[in-house]
C-alpha cells in the first residue's frame, strides 16, 4: 500500500510537471513582440482597427493564437457566472454542458434499453445471432453522424435528431459487449442452474446477468464514451444548444480563448462520465 501511495505521488508531480512545461513553451511560443507601424500595411492596420486594437498604443503579438494569461481569463469569466442566459446566442457554459449531458442521458439511456435485451437474445441465442449478424456488421462501421441528414429529414427537429444520433453510436458497443458477455459465462454455472431446474427468466437474472455484468458495463463505459464524443459535433452541425454550439459560436465570434476553455470542458466532462463507469465497473466485478 505504501508503494502503491509512492507511485501515485511521483505520478501527480511528474504531471504537475508536465503541465507546467507545457504552459511555459505555450507562453514563450506566443509571447508579444514590438512590430513597428511602418511594418503593418493600411489594410492590417484597418482590421486592427475594426477589432477595437490600437497598433500605436500597444504591441502586437507576432501571434494571434491566445496566451495562457488569456486563457486563464476566459476560465474566470467563463466559470464565475456558468448559468447566465442572456437569449438564444448567449448562454454560460453550465448551462450548454447541462444541455449536452441532457441529450446524451436520453439517447444512451434509449439504447440501453434495447441494447441489452437483444444482447442477451443473442448471446443466448446462436440462431439469433447468425440471423442478426448480417445487418449488425454492415450498421456498426456507419458514422453516426451519417445518419443526421436522414433523422433532421424524418423527424425535422435538431434535438431530437441530436438524440437519435447518440442512440445509434451507443447501441453498438453495448449490444456486442452484452452478447459476448452473455455467450461467455460459464458453463459450470449454467450446468448447476440447470440441474437446479432454474427457470429461464430467474436463470437470467441469477446467474447470467451477474456473471456477464462486467462486460457488459465495459460496453455502456465505451457508449458514453463514443456518445459524448459524437455529441459535441452533432450540436456543431445543427446548433441551438449544447457544448458543441458553444464551440462553433465562439469560433465565429473569433474567440479562440473561449475555444479551448470549452475543449478543456468536454475533456473535463468526459472524464469525469469515465470516472463514474470505472466505480460502477469496479463494483460489478468480481475475483474468482
Amino acid at each position: 500500500m505504501k508503494k502503491f501511495s509512492t507511485q501515485n505521488m511521483k505520478a501527480g508531480f511528474l504531471s504537475v510537471m508536465l503541465l507546467l512545461l507545457i504552459v511555459a513553451v505555450w507562453a514563450i511560443a506566443t509571447a508579444p513582440s514590438s512590430v513597428a507601424l511602418t511594418e503593418i500595411s493600411a489594410d492590417e492596420l484597418e482590421y486592427l482597427q475594426l477589432m477595437g486594437k490600437d497598433p500605436a498604443a500597444e504591441q502586437q503579438s507576432t501571434s494571434s493564437f491566445p496566451r495562457p494569461s488569456e486563457l486563464g481569463q476566459a476560465i474566470l469569466s467563463q466559470l464565475a457566472h456558468p448559468f447566465y442566459d442572456n437569449g438564444p446566442n448567449d448562454k454560460g457554459i453550465g448551462i450548454q454542458i447541462a444541455h449536452s449531458l441532457g441529450r446524451v442521458a436520453v439517447g444512451f439511456s434509449m439504447a440501453a434499453l434495447v441494447a441489452i435485451p437483444f444482447g442477451f437474445l443473442i448471446g443466448m441465442s446462436p440462431l439469433a445471432f447468425k440471423v442478426l449478424d448480417p445487418f449488425i456488421q454492415i450498421l456498426k462501421p456507419i458514422s453516426p453522424l451519417a445518419w443526421m441528414p436522414i433523422a433532421l429529414y424524418t423527424i425535422k427537429d435538431s434535438t431530437a435528431s441530436g438524440i437519435f444520433v447518440i442512440f445509434i453510436c451507443s447501441l453498438w458497443p453495448m449490444l456486442m459487449n452484452t452478447a459476448f458477455g452473455v455467450a461467455n459465462v460459464r458453463k459450470e454455472w449454467l450446468n448447476v442452474a440447470r440441474t437446479l431446474e432454474v427457470g429461464q427468466l430467474r436463470k437470467a437474472f441469477c446467474v447470467i446477468l451477474p456473471a456477464a455484468a462486467p462486460t457488459i458495463v465495459t460496453g455502456m463505459r465505451i457508449s458514453m464514451g463514443i456518445a459524448w464524443l459524437v455529441i459535441v459535433a452533432a450540436e456543431m452541425l445543427v446548433g441551438g444548444t449544447g457544448i458543441g454550439y458553444f464551440v462553433w459560436n465562439q469560433w465565429n465570434n473569433l474567440s479562440l480563448a473561449n475555444v479551448i476553455f470549452a475543449i478543456l470542458m468536454i475533456g473535463v466532462v468526459g472524464m469525469v462520465l469515465d470516472m463514474c463507469f470505472a466505480q460502477v465497473q469496479k463494483a460489478v466485478t468480481y475475483v474468482d
